[in-house]
């Protein structure tokens, strides 16, 4: 098994080196991730402009690739050749907030899984649910043992075609678990704001800001998953089709 290991915080995230280090138990790790923070950047791939990539040493003393491109472009590279090797599976994380319901349009950790699995390679994307203004350094022990859990059975059973698996993990230890559940996305709740400040120069200038998003607690949703204290497993499908709108559509009568 040769695994692509990469993420959108960037190639010294903390939660990068827990993931490959795990994902090491299961075959050749190649960890390729960004040089700087990509959070929230969506599926970006990069056209108009050369990329750069560099090999870097780890926190650990083991070596990785990094690139001045998006989280997206970290999959793309390897997996259209830059490397000799075949990649087999693409796992992207530990993202050290939750990535559900309507995150995962914005999450560069989910969208790089995408993208392995738009080139039919299966993409396995985990984030931890770590608490709200956390300070300190996070724990992901246990997002690390529950992600290597989950692409044993990828491994062992497969994936159905074009299904990218996401995956989000309570802050929790790992006796703690109450379990692992199958989900689908739930609703998220943004309490965004814009924030309009002036510069020295009296030119203004904008923040989107505001309090950390919630969600509706309900049972079966990720959320509702997270909230009961179980690991929110949701398969994820590439094709965004609204089939029951399409015979609404189809009696606008062009």
């Amino acid at each position: 098994m040769n695994i692509l290991v990469t993420n959108d915080d960037g190639v010294t995230a903390p939660g990068l080196l827990a993931l490959a280090q795990e994902m090491r138990k299961l075959g050749k790790v190649i960890v390729f991730a960004p040089d700087k923070n990509w959070s929230a950047s969506g599926h970006v791939k990069t056209m108009e402009r050369p990329l750069r990539v560099r090999e870097v040493t780890l926190a650990d003393g083991t070596s990785a690739f990094t690139s001045d491109g998006a989280p997206s472009d970290c999959v793309a590279l390897p997996l259209l050749g830059l490397l000799d090797e075949k990649i087999d599976l693409v796992v992207s994380g530990i993202n050290p907030h939750a990535n559900i319901g309507h995150d995962i349009t914005y999450s560069g950790t989910v969208t790089a899984a995408m993208e392995a699995v738009i080139t039919g390679v299966k993409g396995i994307a985990v984030s931890l649910d770590s608490p709200d203004g956390f300070k300190g350094l996070l724990d992901y022990s246990t997002s690390a043992v529950v992600a290597r859990r989950v692409v044993e059975k990828v491994i062992a059973d497969g994936l159905p075609k074009d299904v990218v698996v996401n995956v989000n993990v309570p802050y929790l230890k790992e006796n703690e678990l109450k379990g692992f559940m199958i989900t689908r996305q739930g609703l998220r709740v943004y309490r965004d704001e814009l924030v309009v400040r002036e510069d020295p120069r009296g030119k203004p200038y904008y923040w989107i800001g505001g309090e950390s998003p919630t969600g509706i607690d309900e049972s079966g949703t990720d959320f509702g998953a997270l909230k009961a204290g179980y690991v929110s497993i949701t398969p994820l499908q590439l094709d965004l089709t609204s089939y029951k709108s399409m015979d609404v559509l189809g009696k606008w009568g062009f």
